[in-house]
């Protein structure tokens, strides 16, 4: 698979590099003062520093539960989706939606759960018992 790249804006930097960098685990790449690169689970992440960009939070209602319409995120072997749950809770992150199961029994069953940036960014983390499923209809 070939890696993406997201530009997103945020509020500033430092805490950017603290949330991304220190919470997630993501390597930093390279940066400015108004731009901070990150590694993404192989992606690469760019962040750039645009305050007025980083307002208001729009939803949409999924399977009961109100995520954010504008979020980006991975999916992880669930394994791993679990170890970083786990990270997440450990270092008081707090979830907009806490780990769980949607669409429970449907072919698109998967674990998920979606945490908000210090800049007001939806992320969400995925996993699939069976990787198959990732585009079940």
């Amino acid at each position: 698979m070939q890696p993406f790249h997201l530009a997103f804006p945020i509020r500033d930097i430092e805490s950017t590099r603290w949330f991304y960098g220190k919470i997630l685990g993501c390597e930093i790449g390279r940066e400015t003062e108004k731009w901070i690169d990150f590694n993404f689970f192989g992606h690469q992440l760019s962040a750039h520093v645009s305050p007025e960009e980083c307002t208001g939070r729009a939803t949409s209602r999924v399977d009961g539960k109100d995520v954010p319409l504008r979020h980006f995120g991975i999916v992880l072997q669930w394994e791993d989706w679990e170890k970083l749950a786990g990270r997440l809770k450990n270092n008081n992150v707090e979830f907009l939606i806490e780990p769980g199961v949607r669409f429970a029994g449907k072919p698109g069953e998967q674990g998920t759960f979606f945490i908000i940036d210090g800049s007001g960014n939806g992320l969400e983390f995925k996993t699939f018992k069976n990787m198959d499923n990732l585009f079940a209809k």
